[in-house]
């Protein structure tokens, strides 16, 4: 029985795998793309642009790696989009009657400062504006840089801006003569207010009334310059970054000797509009109903021919400057997704990702 009950089990199983159909492959899985297509950087915005200068002054940038630029501009660490400086410069400030076109009262002084800090505006020192305008380092959103040249004696200041530095910590600019017929006292005095802190001195040239024009040599020129730097680092212990061009006078050439002997910023006459980072107002050509103002566009660095509004007319212009500063900001913020997706695909791979918020 055994025998028969095996060899029946053996004959039905070999009849069940001689019908049963034979395996099937497994399926090999579908190819994984190794990349993706590449991505198309979006076309970048103009530059801001305001009806609130002259057609004649149009805003010109100084950066020209558009990455570096986006990677300042973004950076939440550094200036908002729209952080915007007005310099003002002060040449005569008079105690009593206004008798010059130049002079400004000690009454209107007061107007203009207490204006200023009313609209929300802060003082900013000259290597404030340098970082800001080279790094878009953050400064106040409204900033103002208070410019006054020439040489004067410790009352002129005490008298005329002390009580702000006192009240609302607000630094000033001396634009300093370093004429060879300097007083001691003078020098002295001078030297106990930038001791202080409060008085931020910056060259201004030696002979100073024959300004450095496309007909001066570079032995004068380099006289004007390098004679501002070694007198201030003798009498002040310092090193001045900026050159307030003597009576506004600038060239090209006068440029690139600035550059030269280590200057990282430069100012003219020409009230032409505020400042922001990578954006200054300047003109390329000749004004006949402005022409006292030197076109800066052939000078070829716009860093070195910065714009100042002269104090007598600064309070007419103080909305105007928020106003543009705020507009600036809504142009920016309206163009921050575009600008922030090209910096992605252009700029990321070689810059970094744009920085967070560091604590």
């Amino acid at each position: 029985m055994d025998t028969a009950l095996t060899q029946a089990v053996q004959t039905a199983y070999a009849g069940l795998t001689a019908t049963a159909a034979p395996p099937t492959e497994t399926p090999a899985p579908s190819p994984t793309p190794t990349s993706s297509a590449p991505r198309t950087p979006p076309a970048l915005p103009g530059t801001f642009e305001t009806n609130a200068l002259n057609p004649n002054d149009q805003p010109q940038s100084y950066l020209s790696d558009t990455c570096q630029y986006l990677k300042l501009k973004w950076d939440p660490n550094n200036a908002a989009p729209g952080t915007v400086v007005m310099v003002i410069m002060f040449h005569s400030i008079t105690k009593g009657e206004v008798t010059e076109p130049n002079q400004i009262s000690i009454p209107d002084l007061r107007k203009l400062m207490n204006d200023l800090h009313d609209m929300g505006f802060e003082a900013i020192d000259m290597q404030q504006l340098s970082e800001f305008m080279y790094n878009n380092a953050k400064i106040p959103q409204r900033s103002v840089l208070l410019v006054v040249d020439d040489r004067h004696y410790r009352e002129y200041f005490d008298v005329a801006f002390r009580q702000y530095y006192e009240d609302w910590g607000w630094k000033v600019i001396n634009s300093w003569i370093s004429a060879k017929d300097t007083p001691q006292q003078l020098w002295d005095e001078n030297a106990q207010l930038e001791a202080e802190g409060w008085v931020d001195h910056q060259a201004h040239g030696v002979v100073h009334n024959i300004p450095m024009g496309p007909n001066s040599s570079d032995q004068y020129m380099l006289g004007e310059l390098q004679g501002s730097i070694d007198a201030i680092k003798q009498h002040f212990n310092k090193t001045p970054i900026a050159i307030i061009w003597p009576g506004g006078g600038f060239s090209k050439r006068s440029v690139e000797l600035a550059r030269q002997v280590g200057y990282k910023l430069g100012f003219t006459i020409n009230p032409r509009g505020p400042l922001m980072f990578n954006w200054i107002p300047q003109s390329k050509q000749s004004d006949p109903m402005r022409p006292s103002y030197i076109p800066e566009g052939s000078a070829g660095d716009p860093l070195l021919t910065l714009p100042r509004y002269w104090d007598t007319d600064a309070r007419s212009h103080l909305d105007t400057v928020r106003v543009l500063g705020k507009d600036a900001a809504a142009y920016a913020a309206q163009n921050k997704t575009t600008e922030l997706e090209y910096y992605d695909i252009m700029c990321a791979p070689t810059y970094g990702p744009i920085p967070t918020v560091t604590p």
